[in-house]
């Protein structure tokens, strides 16, 4: 009835999204204007002639508004409007004043729709455009690593929340340094541009620092450094309280039985090993995140493991911790991979995502980093 093939069903999908809609509930307002035109029919008929069908159709059109394009919602409109004229020729007999009323009423309301439609989509086309520029940004900021770095299989994901349009400043970043295969995960604080261009400050830093500093206590420096030079560009608030969550490891070269992390008030890392155990990286001794030298200052400290051949280590941003089912419980990464096996970083990462939207039911409220590196067997 309500017609308008795949880029109808394409815009309502988007609205629907946005509008934090589950997917029943996105398929239920994809049929609702025409269950309420329908049901309008069905209600007139059924009632007395002083009882009207003019909330019904008045309703369709105002509900197609923000959730159809303008062809769909156009349809609905000149559906509600004939259908309130039949009804009324079908009650010939109701007074003339009354039959005029609903019938404008209806009729306005159901113009003042396409109006709301096309706020509704210059709305989007602004919105999408800031996006798609900030996700441009992202993608530049966090290009795919190499399937290998220094013989370590690697894999790394970005995973943008589906709520609003807010961008994160979540990062990673992974390179082959002269001390080792050295790598970074971190969420900046905050949203939108700023927080990427705050991302872009640490990634630069990092990738600087990691070749050129002997140990990861001397990158962190660095990046330390960094980021306060960005906040005293900042004015206000962000000069404040401008801060940035990191972990940063170190696989050193010649052999990679060995793993350093550094943590900077960030989710810890866990290492999965090839019989399913887990173990949380958590740090020793607990540091703010970057950026907080003004508050506090201490020397880093660096806790080292062993990293078994085959063995996965998992890092991420708090997306994933965060994430919340519809009871409001969060998600629990280490109860929910421990005793599973995983043949690559791809696979833990591809699981890791789809378990985290199972476990939400719906749209995430913040994007996720993911970096997985694998020591490979037979070392």
């Amino acid at each position: 009835m309500l017609g308008g093939g795949g880029n109808r069903t394409g815009e309502q999908e988007r609205a629907a999204r946005r509008a934090g809609m589950s997917p029943l509930g996105r398929r239920l307002a994809r049929w609702l204007p025409a269950v309420l035109i329908v049901g309008g029919f069905a209600f007139d008929m059924s009632t007395p002639p002083q009882y009207t069908a003019a909330p019904f159709f008045s309703a369709a059109p105002l509900i197609a508004a923000p959730l159809f394009s303008l062809r769909a919602t156009a349809v609905t409109v000149i559906a509600a409007v004939v259908s309130e004229y039949v009804v009324v020729m079908y009650h010939s007999t109701k007074d003339n004043a009354e039959s005029v009323t609903e019938a404008l009423t209806v009729f306005v309301v159901a113009f003042l729709a396409l109006g709301i439609n096309r706020v509704v989509r210059r709305s989007d086309a602004r919105l999408a455009s800031v996006r798609d520029v900030a996700e441009a940004a992202q993608l530049a900021l966090l290009p795919t690593p190499p399937d290998r770095i220094g013989g370590l299989a690697v894999a790394a994901r970005y995973v943008a929340a589906q709520a609003d349009a807010r961008i994160g400043g979540d990062l990673y970043a992974v390179q082959e340094t002269p001390h080792g295969v050295r790598l970074i995960v971190g969420d900046v604080r905050g949203k939108g541009l700023e927080a990427v261009e705050a991302a872009v400050v640490v990634v630069g830093a990092f990738r600087e620092a990691a070749e050129q500093e002997a140990t990861l206590e001397a990158v962190a420096g660095r990046l330390e450094r960094a980021l306060q030079r960005e906040g005293g560009r900042r004015a206000g608030l962000d000069q404040v309280e401008g801060f940035t969550t990191a972990v940063l490891a170190e696989i050193p070269s010649g052999t990679h039985s060995v793993l350093r992390v550094l943590n900077r008030g960030h989710p810890a890392p866990l290492l999965l090993s090839p019989d399913g155990g887990l173990c949380e990286l958590s740090p020793a001794s607990p540091a703010l995140p970057l950026g907080m030298s003004e508050i506090a200052g201490w020397p880093d400290r660096v806790d080292e493991t062993f990293f078994p051949a085959g063995s996965l280590l998992l890092l991420f941003t708090d997306g994933v911790t965060e994430a919340r089912d519809r009871a409001g419980r969060f998600y629990d990464a280490p109860d929910r991979l421990r005793g599973r096996h995983f043949p690559g970083p791809d696979v833990l990462l591809d699981v890791l995502v789809e378990d985290v939207a199972r476990h939400t039911g719906g749209p995430q409220a913040d994007d996720m980093a993911l970096l997985a590196v694998q020591r490979p067997l037979g070392e």
